[in-house]
């Protein structure tokens, strides 16, 4: 049975390879790269697929295509592709445009025109020129609009996080310096910000979330919310944090509370009523993760969790005991450059005791509130 549009309408050859490409650029987009996926086919068999992964691989030359023709001359043993056709989501540049042509491919399909770089049509076209000793036949525009969006989802995201990033600060607040965290063992997963929740009257809230596109959609198993505790803040859930996705949950969030981490932090101690952060993280989660939830906190933030418990539909909440709170290192202690960033340490009582990587106590704890048990 031959595949089919959403609509019905029959898939040509060209738009299912496309389509696995498409698949292979939101791979890439997952790894925080560029989202650009390529799948190389000879004889109607696929050969080969790639991704971008410049970024990850410390390399200007890990394009997807390229990472595609690596791995079909590898298979093939040879680095001639004769009769191979390459399908990739965005016109080829230069440097692709000119492997494929040593690699003596036969057919090259681009999905979305590239008018900054692309080198088969749009600023050159290297396929085109007479004198090399090699042709390459180009169709572009297959799934343009398909290759287009996820592309154009990719910078969004991008510039309203730099946007959300670039907030001016308000006059009775500080904002630890971005180099404060520059030693520390980077998460993950990304670092989201928001400012404009009515709550946070334009402070910065900075949080983890686990989940590949933040706002993908209702999860059908709930979201563990992991509150931190008192003087600590997200980068010290990371241990439990990672249990978590080990044992099978879904997605986890994990929020700097106003005051801690990365998010504003305002200059007077007052500010800091359990009433105020529980509007704050309560109007955050109806935005963010709409769909059904567990609360995990800390012990000294058990009356914040229990208020945000009494006005936010919740499946179940876990307290962990100080004793079983994420590993504390001291370096990763939030990196407040002087006392004048410390004001929520005053308005909150500070945790005291010896802290460890979660039980699996813990664990099924969360299970049991999220309806399955720990495996």
């Amino acid at each position: 049975m031959s595949a089919e549009h959403p609509q019905g309408l029959p898939v040509s050859s060209d738009e299912r390879w496309m389509a696995l490409a498409i698949e292979q650029a939101r791979a890439a987009e997952i790894d925080g790269e560029v989202p650009v996926g390529a799948v190389l086919v000879k004889d109607g068999q696929l050969l080969a697929v790639g991704r971008n992964a410049p970024v990850a691989c410390h390399d200007p030359t890990a394009h997807a295509e390229v990472a595609a023709l690596r791995e079909a001359a590898r298979t093939l043993g040879n680095y001639r592709l004769d009769g191979c056709e390459l399908f990739v989501t965005l016109e080829p540049c230069a440097m692709c445009a000119g492997a494929m042509l040593h690699a003596r491919l036969s057919r090259v399909v681009f999905g979305a025109a590239d008018p900054r770089t692309g080198a088969a049509g749009s600023v050159l076209d290297l396929f085109a020129d007479p004198r090399l000793n090699h042709q390459t036949q180009v169709v572009g525009g297959v799934l343009a609009s398909a290759c287009a969006e996820v592309l154009q989802t990719f910078f969004q995201a991008r510039r309203n996080a730099a946007r959300d990033i670039a907030q001016p600060l308000r006059d009775d607040a500080l904002r630890t310096p971005a180099a404060r965290f520059a030693a520390l063992p980077p998460p993950d997963w990304p670092v989201r910000y928001c400012s404009d929740l009515p709550a946070l009257s334009g402070l910065q809230l900075a949080w983890l979330d686990t989940a590949a596109d933040a706002r993908a959609g209702a999860f059908a198993s709930p979201t563990v919310v992991c509150l931190h505790g008192a003087g600590q803040w997200s980068q010290q859930m990371l241990p439990l944090v990672s249990a978590l996705l080990a044992s099978g949950c879904p997605r986890v969030l994990a929020p700097d509370l106003i005051g801690f981490g990365r998010s504003d932090k305002p200059k007077r101690a007052s500010v800091h009523t359990i009433e105020w952060h529980r509007d704050v993280l309560a109007q955050w989660l109806t935005r963010e993760a709409p769909g059904p939830l567990v609360l995990l906190a800390v012990q000294s933030m058990r009356e914040l969790a229990e208020a945000l418990a009494a006005i936010v539909p919740v499946r179940g909440l876990v307290v962990v005991p100080e004793e079983d709170a994420p590993g504390m290192v001291d370096e990763w202690r939030a990196p407040f450059p002087d006392r004048g960033h410390e004001a929520a340490l005053r308005g909150f009582a500070r945790a005291k005791g010896p802290r460890r990587v979660a039980t699996n106590h813990t664990l099924r704890a969360v299970h049991e509130a999220m309806g399955y048990f720990a495996p």
